[in-house]
């Protein structure tokens, strides 16, 4: 593993998790859940930045490495993975939509990593839709963590839960869409 800034930031997205995750949980009487909200959700964004910086920051500089394009995807999904258990923990998102998205993640990487090994992964490369997916859950999560009306009128919550459904529905579109592209492979497997 090559020490970079872009592999650096992608490693300082990972170390967000468990701070994000105590913001909320740690049993600190001096934050009141409004500071919690602030802070998580500040959190939040500044490890989402990292994502779309670390890659910006690879390609300009000339840093892009197999290293980083593995670990950065591996950081996306955690990030949001553990975000979307904290939300449920706190009762801001349903059940269902953790586990259609949690569960789109942990599928496609898998059916990724076999693509990868039969010889075939540009076949569910990185597409559209799982970019639109992703920002949806990028936006939705931290209104969720949030939590209350923005500036005292936009109403985070709200905006927030519909657009983490959007997030869903955009998942298991992109789900299907990397099915079908890998299902030739599939069918012709041993």
């Amino acid at each position: 593993m090559r020490w970079n800034l872009p592999n650096i930031l992608t490693w300082l997205r990972m170390l967000v998790i468990p701070l994000l995750v105590a913001v909320y949980l740690w049993p600190d009487p001096t934050l009141d859940m409004s500071s919690r909200n602030l802070i998580g959700t500040w959190l939040f964004i500044a490890a989402a930045i990292t994502d779309w910086v670390d890659g910006w920051l690879a390609r300009r500089l000339g840093q892009v490495s197999a290293f980083g394009a593995f670990l950065d995807p591996v950081a996306d999904k955690l990030l949001v993975c553990a975000a979307l258990v904290l939300l449920l923990e706190l009762n801001r998102v349903g059940a269902l939509v953790a586990v259609i998205i949690i569960g789109r993640e942990i599928a496609i990487s898998a059916l990724r990593e076999w693509m990868a090994s039969a010889g075939a992964r540009a076949s569910v490369a990185v597409h559209s839709v799982g970019k639109l997916k992703t920002a949806a859950q990028l936006i939705s999560i931290p209104m969720l963590l949030f939590h209350q009306p923005l500036f005292g009128v936009v109403p985070t919550q709200r905006i927030g839960t519909w657009l983490i459904w959007v997030a869903a529905g955009l998942t298991l579109w992109s789900m299907f869409y990397y099915l079908r592209q890998a299902w030739p492979h599939l069918r012709d497997a041993d």
